[in-house]
């Protein structure tokens, strides 16, 4: 906030007025360009607009290579979307050991560097583990032994400081964060969830819909960043909301910036699934009666809420 303030102000220039862009790690759509899939990129369309007309003739177009998608998709949930991690994966199917290390070190220096070298990747462990719900930080810290919720606190700060982190904070139905509610936290690339059960014995394997759902919500992000530059920066992006019930909606409602004003983001929920979706949108029907469910492999946009395979969600995003 300093340097935007001290060294940007008034220097956006006349033809591209953004002053600030993040060096991220490779999108789904320049993953299966990198990677040489065979695969149709649908065209991106606005967050708000993704339940249009011209969206459900596209995705039918697609529907006879969904399960193509889904493999390059659990690919990319495999090895993320950092350049030499994905080079390494199409030249010898796997992301080498030195990478990953070279990933913990650099995110224990920005973490706690004086902190042992296990404790980022514990710390990393723990947030994939919980990263499909609002995080309890004394539940959390008390698993991994911290002293104190404000340690806890301080290293996901500086995760998200360091961009390996996103927080999803709740909202209200009129978009607003609530205050002192718990927000999720989701890492912001697949890697960072493997990078503990490769390198550190005993700490679990990812969860794959869990990976899915953050790279959904990451990817989301993105966008809304880019239609409005600072978003990223301001922690206000993505939000999941609730029901009357207590049941949550992944990635609700918010307002997003278009050609002619403002308008609400289409609502997503993630649920990895190949069967029985319509059991699973019931949620997000009840609360909007419309939205997108993004699914494993499953893609039928006849009724209200469309069930959409979480790759295609993510190319139609970004």
């Amino acid at each position: 906030a300093d340097a935007a303030a001290n060294l940007f102000a008034g220097r956006a220039g006349l033809i591209d007025t953004r002053r600030l862009r993040h060096v991220a790690p490779m999108s789904f759509r320049d993953y299966l360009i990198a990677s040489g899939r065979h695969l149709h990129l649908l065209e991106p369309v606005h967050p708000a607009h993704l339940q249009e007309p011209g969206v459900r003739r596209s995705l039918e177009a697609v529907a006879f290579d969904v399960d193509g998608y889904d493999v390059a998709w659990q690919e990319y949930l495999t090895c993320g979307g950092f350049p030499r991690a994905v080079a390494e994966q199409v030249r010898d199917g796997q992301v080498s050991q030195a990478y990953l290390k070279d990933l913990q070190a650099w995110l224990l220096t920005d973490v706690d560097a004086d902190a042992p070298p296990e404790s980022i990747l514990r710390l990393l462990s723990e947030l994939e583990q919980r990263g499909s719900s609002p995080l309890n930080v004394t539940a959390a810290a008390e698993t991994l032994g911290y002293p104190n919720r404000p340690t806890l606190d301080r290293r996901v700060d500086r995760l998200v400081a360091t961009f390996a982190a996103l927080r999803c904070p709740r909202r209200s139905d009129d978009g607003n964060i609530i205050i002192g509610s718990r927000a999720k936290v989701y890492l912001t690339d697949p890697l960072l969830g493997w990078l503990p059960h490769i390198l550190r014995p005993g700490l679990p394997s990812p969860d794959m819909t869990r990976l899915s759902e953050m790279t959904v919500g990451v990817t989301l992000a993105h966008v809304l960043d880019e239609l409005d530059e600072g978003r990223w920066l301001a922690g206000d992006t993505v939000g999941y909301a609730r029901t009357d019930s207590g049941n949550e909606v992944d990635l609700c409602p918010v307002d997003a910036t278009t050609p002619s004003g403002s308008e609400r983001t289409v609502p997503i929920e993630s649920k990895w699934v190949d069967t029985g979706w319509r059991g699973e949108g019931r949620v997000i029907a009840g609360k909007y009666n419309a939205g997108v469910l993004a699914t494993k492999s499953v893609l039928d946009v006849t009724e209200a809420v469309w069930a959409v395979p979480a790759p295609l969600v993510c190319l139609l995003l970004r």
